[in-house]
């Protein structure tokens, strides 16, 4: 890819108790990501969803983008671009579990969406995964610019992209953040507190969960720190999931079990929990 300069740095290991990213699930690995060219695409990944329908899978999607182009694309290029652009960020497969999962919850609650479609650029961006570190460790009211973003990619990943590339790379993971609603402010991006409900904390916790976490692991992991709320309100959060029937929870003291049969099939719960 153009602007990509080689290096040995590999972003393939996700940082922090994540658990383990399995593809059969619809999670991706590796060195890039979509953030390079796009932001998490919010706008553009709502309208297809109004216009798809339940149970749609890749090629649906790309019909309605590409033949149909329900999102207003002036070319048949650029059509193609978007299309591959968002099955990079959210995979547009309802056979992929973090898709399915995504679009489940994207009906429950209209609120949460852009912390779901974060949620869901996470577990398939390995750069805008490894940005994580430098917005949680920003405390609300703290300010951080472009130029915060592209101190931090040089820094973590030493000569791997061109300078144009950084920078078009820091810009675009700043406005997904900001769109999720951890920043407010154009060029200087004033620390803010997302919106979190109990289905975004729900999902959050299904996708530690498809990762191999459980118990306290799971409540404390990567997964429900990017709620960004404390520990008790995520398990406050996880009570009232359990009460809206997408979960299930039991709790005392720091003892906790927590499944997703009415989310997952049983295959899928098996193989989360087994070693690749």
């Amino acid at each position: 890819m153009k602007g990509i300069r080689k290096s040995a740095t590999s972003t393939s290991s996700s940082p922090g108790n994540l658990g383990e990213l399995k593809t059969e699930f619809g999670f991706k690995v590796g060195v890039g990501g979509a953030h390079t060219a796009r932001t998490m695409m919010l706008a553009d990944l709502t309208t297809l969803l109004v216009a798809a329908r339940t149970g749609s899978k890749r090629e649906d999607f790309n019909r309605l983008i590409v033949e149909e182009n329900v999102l207003g694309k002036r070319t048949t290029s650029n059509r193609w671009l978007t299309a591959r652009h968002l099955a990079d960020l959210y995979a547009l497969d309802q056979d992929a579990t973090v898709f399915r999962l995504l679009r489940y919850f994207w009906s429950a609650d209209q609120a949460g969406r852009p912390m779901l479609a974060l949620l869901c650029a996470q577990a398939r961006d390995a750069l805008l995964r490894l940005s994580v570190k430098k917005v949680l460790e920003t405390k609300p009211g703290e300010t951080l610019t472009s130029e915060d973003f592209v101190n931090f990619f040089n820094r973590e990943l030493p000569g791997r992209f061109s300078e144009s590339m950084t920078l078009s790379l820091a810009q675009n993971v700043a406005a997904s953040w900001a769109r999720a609603g951890f920043f407010k402010g154009r060029t200087h991006k004033v620390r803010t507190r997302p919106l979190v409900t109990p289905a975004t904390a729900a999902y959050a916790l299904a996708l530690g969960y498809v990762c191999g976490l459980h118990g306290q692991l799971l409540i404390e992991s990567d997964w429900a720190r990017l709620l960004d709320v404390p520990r008790d309100q995520v398990i406050r959060l996880a009570q009232e999931a359990a009460k809206r029937g997408w979960l299930d929870f039991k709790g005392a003291g720091n003892i906790f079990e927590i499944n997703f049969r009415q989310l997952l099939t049983p295959k899928e719960i098996q193989a989360s929990h087994e070693p690749n």
